[in-house]
């Protein structure tokens, strides 16, 4: 009986989050209701921005992708990763050292049971991934481990 209430008590521990630990950008720029998300929006990309979802790892072809250009939100269109600063960081996910300032939106997000640093759109608040502190430690250390299906990739004319 101790070994059930233990257990209880510790999955309860993890799985209970509080406000504050996890909070959407304030001050959007673009406010739609989840019937114009659905309707602009795959399902994938509905459950990856607006749910905070994850793709599958190497599904998305922007992985790989090495041409020049810009990363826009799937949202809004929002300029959020320039290719210049995308690496391959074996992960499955395109991943960028740096973001473009100021468009980008940091929240905590403790899913897992610890802490990490989520990443959103700063127009829309759409879910972008997830960024740490294992990057290229000659550049900026940063690995912004970002979901292919919440960017569009503009190639430079």
């Amino acid at each position: 009986m101790k070994k059930v209430l233990l257990c209880s008590f510790v999955a309860l521990l993890f799985n209970c989050r509080g406000n504050s630990q996890k909070t959407a950008p304030k001050n959007l720029q673009v406010v739609k209701s989840e019937a114009e998300w659905k309707s602009q929006l795959t399902d994938l990309e509905f459950y990856v921005l607006r749910q905070s979802g994850t793709e599958q790892a190497f599904s998305s072809p922007l992985n790989k992708n090495q041409a020049k250009g810009i990363y826009v939100c799937k949202g809004c269109n929002t300029p959020l990763f320039k290719s210049e600063h995308k690496y391959d960081s074996g992960s499955g996910w395109p991943s960028f050292d740096r973001e473009i300032k100021g468009n980008v939106a940091f929240s905590t997000d403790y899913d897992l049971g610890y802490a990490r640093t989520e990443e959103h759109c700063a127009t829309c608040g759409g879910h972008l991934g997830h960024v740490f502190n294992d990057g290229p430690k000659n550049t900026t250390g940063k690995r912004h481990c970002i979901n292919g299906i919440a960017v569009k990739f503009i190639p430079e004319k």
